[in-house]
């Protein structure tokens, strides 16, 4: 374990920040998440003399680790759960491997629970799914409807991330760039630009198990419902992975995801990059540097936000902001039906669909009921009531128990519909509320659960926005729909020169990603006249 995870970021100044003001940086990179930190590292590799200013006490942003519980023994990865598009350029390059970084896949990658007491996995192995979906007796045309189902995600996958040109890597593709490397396929192209998943199932399958099972990754994250237009692209996006040349596939990271920020942030300080936390940015001065909430002025000729865009522009209240910028970021969308419950629990649940089995808590779990149900449920949060009807949770001491005493496990759910403003009282007052729908979930397929817990903590949107800093407590810093996906997405390049921007909002996506942070590196340099330094 690297020095930087050992004291799970939180590294403090590595001198005062007055000895940081006297010197003149190559760069200043504003925010410490997993982004900025791989930003930090490129430039660093790259001879730049690098400062990253992270205002909170930790490094990593959503993708970092805290012990909310009165038991310290428990570590806890906030926001971030699980890895799948962490890139192998970046782990390769970086070379995150030796810095630490290790994982499992998760197995099955998906198991849903149906009330009936029956459940859909999906295996690592296709044979084993394909086991499941004749013992829960899907008919022939079904069990070939969901096999081109994946195909169909898996190819629009491969053609633009493995054919002639990797389209996340560098400057967003064009509209009419995606359609040619999709062969002016229409199928495949409504799939990016227009289908909601529920279109694309029912294309598919009849069986509504399988529909009940597979449209939560069309919602992930997203101000919608499964039957709401562009659905279908949110599961793509989360389809866009290679870990480990395993195809989009899902994993829980040793010690939990801050290791993956932390692994980023030991490449940055070993190429030379400053580290420093507990620094608050309030003014980003395009050209000159960036102003401290204390007000001393730390010069540097570029500045790469990893803020996310409303942030951003509020940093920049002094600049001549472009008009069209700044109608850019003001109008861009960062509306989150996101709520988080985490949990210590005293033993695992024992789920009716795998009765005395412990293999649950190695999966990716969704819980949920039908796509209607769903689509009812964001309607009420479009109401400003919270109805936690979808939850995909994640045990992280399935594979790895060292975040947690012995004996002692860990459970994150990723919880949809709440919306930021409630219609009725406030986040304070129906918190508990709002635990109780998501225990009424988990019990409904783990009946007795609230026997398993220790402790637990409930994040809405307001509170993952005060806590790590998203506006509108959106974790993929702006909603992942077509309309802001591709060239909708924002760039590494601004229009204000020697500013530069590389949080999740840029291309090419939200997640856990870390191109973002190449892509932003890349185009410093190049804007320089200097190549991406590469192995």
């Amino acid at each position: 374990m690297n020095e930087i995870a050992s004291k799970l970021g939180e590294i403090g100044l590595p001198e005062p920040v007055a000895a940081l003001a006297k010197r003149e940086w190559d760069a200043i990179v504003v925010g410490g998440g997993h982004n900025g930190l791989t930003a930090a590292a490129y430039l660093a590799r790259a001879g730049r003399s690098v400062l990253v200013l992270e205002r909170r006490e930790r490094l990593g942003g959503a993708c970092t680790l805290e012990r909310p519980f009165s038991d310290q023994g428990f570590i806890v990865s906030p926001c971030a759960y699980v890895v799948g598009l962490l890139d192998d350029l970046v782990i390769d390059e970086l070379e995150l491997e030796r810095r630490g970084l290790r994982y499992w896949m998760a197995d099955p990658n998906l198991w849903v629970p149906f009330d009936d007491g029956t459940a859909f996995g999906q295996w690592l192995d296709h044979s084993r799914t394909q086991a499941n979906l004749e013992q829960l007796g899907v008919s022939a045309s079904d069990i070939e409807g969901y096999w081109a189902y994946e195909e169909l995600f898996d190819e629009v996958r491969r053609r633009l991330r493995k054919g002639q040109r990797d389209t996340w890597v560098g400057d967003a593709p064009t509209r009419a760039e995606i359609e040619e490397l999709l062969g002016s396929d229409q199928t495949m192209i409504d799939l990016v630009f227009e289908a909601s998943i529920a279109e694309v199932l029912d294309d598919h399958l009849s069986d509504e198990r399988l529909k009940t099972a597979l449209f939560g990754q069309g919602i992930i994250g997203t101000w919608g419902g499964p039957r709401d237009p562009g659905t279908a692209s949110i599961k793509l996006m989360h389809f866009q992975g290679d870990m480990d040349g395993q195809g989009p596939v899902w994993g829980y990271v040793q010690g939990g995801m801050g290791m993956v920020s932390f692994a980023i942030a030991d490449a940055a300080r070993e190429a030379g990059a400053t580290l420093a936390c507990g620094v608050a940015v309030s003014e980003i001065v395009p050209g000159a540097g960036v102003t401290l909430e204390d007000g001393t002025s730390i010069r540097a000729a570029t500045v790469i936000s990893n803020a996310d865009p409303k942030r951003t522009l509020e940093m920049l209240a002094g600049a001549d902001v472009d008009a069209g910028f700044r109608d850019r970021l003001e109008s861009w969308k960062v509306r989150s039906p996101v709520v988080k419950f985490n949990a210590a629990l005293e033993r695992l649940p024992t789920w009716t669909a795998a009765p005395d089995e412990d293999w649950p808590a190695r999966a990716t779990i969704d819980l949920t009921g039908t796509i209607d149900e769903a689509q009812r449920a964001f309607e009420a949060a479009e109401r400003g009531e919270p109805a936690v009807g979808f939850g995909e949770i994640y045990i992280q001491t399935g594979y790895d128990p060292s975040p947690a005493p012995e004996g002692k496990h860990l459970l994150s759910v990723f919880g949809q519909y709440a919306p930021y403003e409630l219609a009725q009282g406030s986040w304070d007052s129906r918190r508990d509320e709002v635990a109780r729908q998501f225990m009424g979930l988990i019990d409904r397929f783990a009946p007795g659960f609230e026997d398993c817990l220790v402790e637990y903590e409930v994040l809405g949107p307001p509170d993952i926005e005060s806590r790590i800093g998203l506006t509108g407590g959106n974790i993929f810093q702006g909603e992942v729909t077509p309309d802001q996906m591709w060239e909708g997405r924002l760039a590494a390049r601004t229009p204000l020169p020697g500013l530069y921007m590389c949080g999740a909002a840029t291309h090419p996506a939200g997640s856990v990603i870390a191109l973002n942070g190449r892509n932003a590196a890349a185009a410093v340099l190049a804007d320089a006249g200097v190549a991406l330094a590469t192995p």
